[in-house]
């Protein structure tokens, strides 16, 4: 009798048990349904092998794939007021930061970083849309402005990648005064001559676009990202028109002239090297540098998580090759 209740009583009800499955185990594209294994779209860079929809990425993921070897950075931002209004609706603003900082590990919308990108210093800044919609408010323009500032100040390319749903209303006149103070820092950049290239993500709404998102030197967008002001059903709703196919859509804003390029995410790193590098008159990596180049290389700064920034060595080539040369005796 006890091997009955000690044996084969707990394996029949362990056949019968139901197991626990994680919910996040398998995930389902919002276009076409299909249901992708979460390893197999992580390794995908997280776009539907099937239907080519580009999901929504984490920041700190999307920097991981963009700088050499994941390495990078973060920028330290200014702080601002938490609740310079006090608001509150349902909830209070300050319980819905909490949350939302818990939720994505971030201090807000924007993470500015820098790393290298195929070996060039560069600059660039996130939009999390996971946080709190992306919206702007005080905290990520200032990380926007902060990134911008420190782009001109290492004479570096920037580039930003934008996610939003707009201006955060919890902050009121506040989070409009970013739209200038950004469009400001994008001055900035104009000024030192430097590059500044947007990656228009889905989606890319409100004051966001209507500022520093549709200012720079070339505008790159993922496919099927939704890009504009106000969304399709407000507008519907406003003109009372039904609107054309496709509106608002990345491709539909490439054919009439509203962005400059689309370009799948598993290309946008190499796209957006290129383009750093022509328009800092940097040589492409295929071609082969000068032999004056050779002899007295510049020190690279490498950057990484922790460690912070340092240099590839304390000689130049050049400097070595004198020191291991052999040296003619001074004259008597």
């Amino acid at each position: 009798m006890n091997w009955i209740n000690n044996v084969v009583r707990p394996k029949i009800q362990g056949i019968w048990r139901k197991r626990d499955i994680p919910e996040n185990l398998w995930v389902k594209c919002p276009e076409t349904g299909q249901m992708v294994f979460h390893r197999d779209l992580a390794a995908n860079q997280w776009v539907v092998p099937g239907s080519g929809y580009h999901m929504k990425i984490a920041a700190a993921k999307r920097l991981e794939l963009l700088f050499d070897d994941g390495a990078f950075q973060r920028v330290a931002v200014p702080e601002v007021p938490v609740d310079p209004l006090r608001f509150r609706d349902e909830r209070r603003y300050v319980d819905r930061l909490k949350d939302a900082r818990a939720k994505t590990g971030l201090d807000d919308a924007v993470l500015p970083a820098i790393g290298r990108l195929d070996g060039l210093e560069t600059v660039v800044a996130v939009q999390d849309f996971a946080f709190l919609g992306g919206s702007l408010g005080m905290a990520a323009g200032e990380a926007v402005i902060t990134a911008m500032m420190t782009a001109v100040a290492r004479q570096a390319p920037m580039v930003l990648f934008a996610a939003a749903g707009g201006a955060r209303m919890q902050e009121g006149v506040l989070s409009l005064m970013q739209m200038p103070r950004t469009t400001v820092a994008v001055q900035a950049l104009n000024d030192a001559r430097l590059p500044y290239i947007v990656v228009l993500t889905n989606p890319t709404t409100g004051g966001v676009t209507a500022s520093y998102a549709m200012l720079g030197d070339v505008h790159i967008a993922e496919p099927g990202a939704l890009i504009g002001f106000a969304g399709p059903r407000v507008i519907e709703q406003t003109i009372r028109e039904k609107l054309p196919e496709g509106f608002q859509r990345a491709e539909y804003l490439l054919d009439h002239g509203m962005v400059d390029m689309v370009v799948h995410r598993h290309d946008l790193k190499e796209t957006i090297s290129r383009l750093c590098r022509l328009l800092t008159k940097r040589p492409a990596l295929s071609e082969t540098p000068a032999e004056s180049d050779l002899a007295a290389p510049e020190p690279v700064a490498v950057f990484g998580p922790d460690d912070g920034d340092g240099t590839a060595g304390d000689e130049s080539a050049g400097a070595r090759a004198d020191a291991d040369s052999p040296k003619e005796p001074a004259p008597s």
